[in-house]
């Protein structure tokens, strides 16, 4: 895996800020360190930016913004930050969840007003663990859009992106100031990079199957829904300069990807009143409580896979999502006129899916909670005709890391920050704790945008 070099070579060109990763963390930061007026390079891996941000639904937590007010919802920071506390049981460090929520709505208004990213509030549905409205997102609820609209920002803004540039080698001092990186383009040549500060946005392991085994062994064989460039660079250089590393076994799954299309089927399909079933059309488990732990149960069923079932009512409010759209494009929504009906297309048990579909209009009409702990009050009741997808579950990516400090520079195991270094998104320790459940929806592209817009405004003020 890519080492540290203790040595400062001769580079072929020089940079104050250099970044490595174009997703959100990383565009972001680069961002945040132009208006600084600093001169940034951000380093790309692939030929064109992607990487996990594109393969997410682009949504951003935010409490306390223009559009919240806009639509009525009563939200601050102070909540936001009680409710990723509540979801991960008190385990992230408050300080840590404090200034993640204190930057949410700054920031998001920040890419709107000065990089001119079109933001609107989600008010259709709200997400496990959410006391208010607060994700916002692009026209096309869509993380391609996300990266495409920050990648054209980065470019108006003068920031350099070099695409096809694979870091392989971080140089460092032996105060351990990082100088500069070598990287390997397509075509095998080899370049050095040398900069004043580096930003280390290339998110977390979760394609890397030797560190996921270690740290996460339950969803070592899980389908892996991010980026495969993902293999945990950012980590193992970060601890070869004597970096800290907290909650490493931390990270966000899903349970509803579509199978076999690979398609991210958005959650709003339960909380809106749907449920899932296993091969037996039974139940296995509270799906209000979040689709990051849900994965692992889902992977757990036979054959590790399950159906989402909902109506055409909640069909409706999925389709803003451009994801749910090109499953219905295709074939992934099954759609019966009866549970018996569905059940027949899917090949399910009839009368233990009909048994099912039976209990949750009584545990509706009753706004009853089931053996599960699943309240039903006030939620609407399914009506035909009637819709199902197939899923698996997936490791999206990982949520720990290298520990940073307010101002998202890298700290190393005394707690002392580290000279020119700092994190953003999946390469720093995030706030969902050490477990899947820990994960708030969105809590991966809050510490992408919040420590991203830290990053590079402490890598500016570095050189």
């Amino acid at each position: 895996m890519s080492p540290v070099a203790f040595e400062t070579p001769a580079y072929d060109v020089e940079t104050p800020v250099l970044v490595i990763g174009a997703g959100a963390a990383g565009l972001v930061a680069a961002l945040a360190a132009r208006d600084t007026g600093a001169e940034v390079v951000v380093l790309e891996r692939d030929l064109l930016p992607r990487g996990s941000t594109a393969l997410s639904a682009g949504l951003i937590p935010a409490a306390g913004t223009r559009w919240q007010t806009a639509a009525g919802v009563v939200d601050d920071p102070d909540l936001f930050a009680r409710d990723i506390l509540a979801k991960a049981e008190n385990e992230p460090d408050p300080g840590a969840v404090a200034t993640l929520a204190g930057l949410s709505a700054p920031v998001l208004e920040w890419l709107a007003d000065r990089h001119g990213l079109a933001v609107s509030l989600v008010e259709n549905f709200r997400y496990p663990g959410h006391s208010a409205y607060r994700m916002h997102g692009l026209p096309s609820r869509s993380g391609e859009e996300l990266v495409d609209r920050l990648r054209e920002a980065a470019e108006a803004a003068g920031v350099a992106l070099v695409c096809g540039a694979h870091v392989t080698t971080l140089f460092a001092d032996a105060e351990r100031r990082v100088t500069g990186v070598e990287i390997a383009r397509p075509d095998g040549a080899r370049e050095r990079i040398g900069c004043g500060a580096l930003v280390l946005a290339c998110n977390g392991y979760g394609g890397n199957k030797e560190l996921v085994g270690k740290h996460i062994p339950e969803l070592a064989d899980a389908l892996y829904f991010g980026h495969p460039g993902n293999q945990g660079e950012a980590v193992l250089w970060g601890e070869a300069l004597g970096a800290a590393t907290r909650h490493l076994s931390g990270h966000q799954g899903h349970g509803s990807v579509a199978h076999p299309h690979g398609i991210l089927i958005t959650w709003a399909c339960v909380m809106e009143g749907g449920f899932q079933v296993n091969a037996e059309g039974r139940r296995f488990a509270d799906e209000s409580h979040g689709y990051s732990e849900a994965a692992a149960g889902v992977i757990a069923q036979p054959g590790g896979i399950a159906w989402t079932m909902f109506d055409a009512r909640i069909a409706g409010i999925a389709r803003q999502f451009e994801d749910f759209r090109n499953a219905e494009a295709q074939g992934a929504v099954i759609t019966g006129d009866s549970p018996e009906d569905l059940a027949a297309r899917l090949g399910l048990p009839t009368g233990a899916l009909a048994q099912t579909f039976a209990e949750i209009d009584r545990l509706k009409a009753e706004g009853a909670t089931d053996g599960f702990g699943r309240a039903f009050a006030g939620v609407a009741p399914l009506a035909p005709p009637f819709h199902a997808v197939k899923v698996t579950g997936a490791l999206f990516h990982t949520q720990g890391g290298l520990l940073v400090d307010g101002t998202a520079r890298v700290l190393d195991t005394t707690g002392a920050p580290l000279p020119n270094l700092t994190a953003a998104g999946g390469a720093a320790c995030g706030v969902s704790g050490s477990k899947a459940s820990g994960y708030l929806s969105g809590n991966g592209l809050l510490s992408a945008i919040g420590y991203g817009y830290a990053a590079g405004r402490a890598a500016a003020a570095t050189v």
